[in-house]
Order: structure tokens, then C-alpha cells, then sequence
């Protein structure tokens, strides 16, 4: 019985590898293999990590920009909420100083006891103008930062859409890294048959443990954050782009001295649809921000398993 056992145990040793020299050889090329697969993933992956941390740098520069013209554009609101009460009240004014001119047969007596309160409601009215005009120019510059800030969020979303868009694993890197894990399995196939022949598999053995983490990654995480930072940027560029367009519109000539109700409401709705966007876009700015930090985490535990892999491969 005993007979038999080994006689079928060196049977199969012999239908695996015939000798010694041919194991060896078997598992030389195993070895190869593994080298040609899996040596230049950590390079890629380096790059990937890179521009993500580049392209988080970016919209967060974004984010600061969205709410920078958020800030701004609530404060503007303000002055011109300001503006209003004082042209409301410059306008009950004019309506004083205007009764002056009324015909009656005893006007001089009529107005003797009240040109003091007249003087007083020009001089008054004087300094409403000059508060207007100033709270006009403060407001026309925050008007213009908005739409400058706005514009800095636009270009760094359609950046970060860029960068997003091109930083994932691609086909050729994906293709890689499978290769390099089916590589792996077929060098512990061959370690198998190589120990039964009594060949020294250390190196394969360090190698295998090693590079077999690709098995337990997940390369799809990648790709998702990347396509999530797209998205958001996408979404941060179109807002911002419109809020831009409409915070100029909002702060001209044209639109702030149309002192019709209808132009007066145009102004306040323009102000208003230009700080929802600017808001829009600096939540949009955050979101890929976002994406772009865990898509690096993402990246890195790819990463990991390459340095480990390649540590040992090119020692």
C-alpha cells in the first residue's frame, strides 16, 4: 500500500514537472512573467495620486472662491437694501420741498414759520444723496468682485472637470494590474509544483505573498471618486458660468439706473439669482473637493500593495 502511495505521488511529480531542471525552469518563467506584469504599476499610480492631490488643491481653491463671492454678494445685498430705504426716503423729502411751490393768496405768510424745517429737509437731503452715492459705489465694486470671484470658481471647476476627468485608472492600467494578479496565481501554481520536485521557492514565495494583494483591492473605488469629482466640477463650471454671466448683468448701468418698479425688481431678481448660483457653485466646488481627498485614500491602498509588490520584485 505504501508502495503504491509513493509510486503515485512520483508519478504525478513526474507528469508535472519530469525533473528537478524543468521546475526550476518552469518556475524561472513564472517568475519572468510576474516581473514583466506587474513592474511599472506603482509608477502610474504615483502619477494618479499626484494630479488628484493637484486637482484637490484646485477646487478647494475653488471653494474658497464660491464663498468668497457668496460673502460678497450678501453683503451687496445689503447695501443695496440701503440704498432703497434712503431713495424712499429722499423721495418723501422731494415731495416736502415740493409743496413749497404751491399758489395761495397769503403764501409768504404761510411759509415765514416753516422755511426753517424746508432748509432743514433740503440740507437733509443733501446728505441722503451723499450716502446713496457712496453706498452706490461700495455696492458696484462688490458687484464686481462677485462677479470676478465667480469667475476664479468657474475656471477652477472646469480645471478640476479636466483634471477629473482624465485622472482614472484607464483601460491599459487596468488590463496591468489583472495581468499582474493572474501572473501571481499562475507563479503559486507553479511554486506548488516546483516544492514537490524539492526546488527552493523563497524568492517566489516572498514575491507571491507580496504582489497577491491586488486580489483584495478594489481599483473600482478609483474611478468612482474621479467620475464623482467630474460630475461635481461639471456642475460647479455650469453654475458658475451662469452666475458669472448673470452677476455682470446684475451690476450694469443699465440695470442699476432703471429706477422703474419693473427695473428695480430685474436688479433685486438678477442680485439674487447671482448669489444662488455663486452658492451652487461653491457647494459643487466642496462636493469635488471631496471626491478628490478620498480618491486619493482610494488610490493609495492601490498604491500600497504596488511599493510592496515592486519593493520585492526589483530588489
Amino acid at each position: 500500500m505504501c508502495f503504491r502511495k509513493g509510486f503515485f505521488v512520483a508519478l504525478i511529480a513526474c507528469v508535472l514537472c519530469v525533473h528537478g531542471v524543468a521546475c526550476a525552469d518552469s518556475l524561472d518563467d513564472a517568475l519572468r512573467t510576474t516581473y514583466v506584469s506587474c513592474v511599472g504599476i506603482d509608477n502610474e499610480l504615483a502619477d494618479l495620486k499626484k494630479m488628484a492631490g493637484i486637482n484637490t488643491a484646485v477646487t478647494g481653491v475653488g471653494t474658497g472662491l464660491g464663498a468668497g463671492a457668496t460673502i460678497v454678494g450678501i453683503v451687496k445685498a445689503n447695501k443695496d437694501k440701503q440704498i432703497a430705504r434712503l431713495e424712499e426716503e429722499l423721495s418723501k423729502l422731494h415731495a416736502i420741498q415740493e409743496r413749497r411751490s404751491f399758489a395761495a393768496p397769503n403764501r409768504a405768510e404761510l411759509l415765514a414759520g416753516v422755511d426753517a424745517y424746508y432748509q432743514d429737509t433740503h440740507d437733509e437731503s443733501k446728505e441722503i444723496e451723499g450716502q446713496i452715492e457712496k453706498l452706490t459705489n461700495q455696492s458696484k465694486k462688490l458687484g464686481n468682485w462677485r462677479t470676478g470671484l465667480m469667475a476664479g470658481n468657474t475656471a477652477t471647476n472646469v480645471a478640476g472637470a479636466i483634471i477629473a476627468g482624465n485622472n482614472k485608472i484607464d483601460g491599459d492600467l487596468e488590463t496591468q494590474i489583472k495581468n499582474c494578479s493572474a501572473a501571481v496565481k499562475n507563479l503559486r501554481n507553479v511554486m506548488m509544483q516546483a516544492r514537490v520536485m524539492g526546488v527552493d521557492i523563497t524568492e517566489a514565495d516572498s514575491i507571491a505573498n507580496a504582489c497577491g494583494g491586488y486580489d483584495y483591492v478594489d481599483i473600482s473605488k478609483v474611478n468612482n471618486k474621479a467620475k464623482g469629482a467630474f460630475v461635481s466640477s461639471i456642475i460647479g463650471a455650469t453654475t458658475g458660468v451662469a452666475g458669472t454671466v448673470t452677476s455682470a448683468m446684475a451690476n450694469t448701468d443699465a440695470t442699476r439706473n432703471d429706477n422703474t418698479e419693473s427695473g428695480k425688481q430685474k436688479e433685486k431678481n438678477l442680485n439674487l439669482a447671482a448669489n444662488v448660483l455663486a452658492g451652487t457653485s461653491t457647494v459643487a466646488s466642496g462636493v469635488a473637493t471631496v471626491f478628490n481627498a478620498t480618491e486619493i485614500s482610494a488610490i493609495k491602498k492601490v498604491a500600497e500593495v504596488a511599493q510592496k509588490c515592486e519593493g520585492v520584485l526589483v530588489q
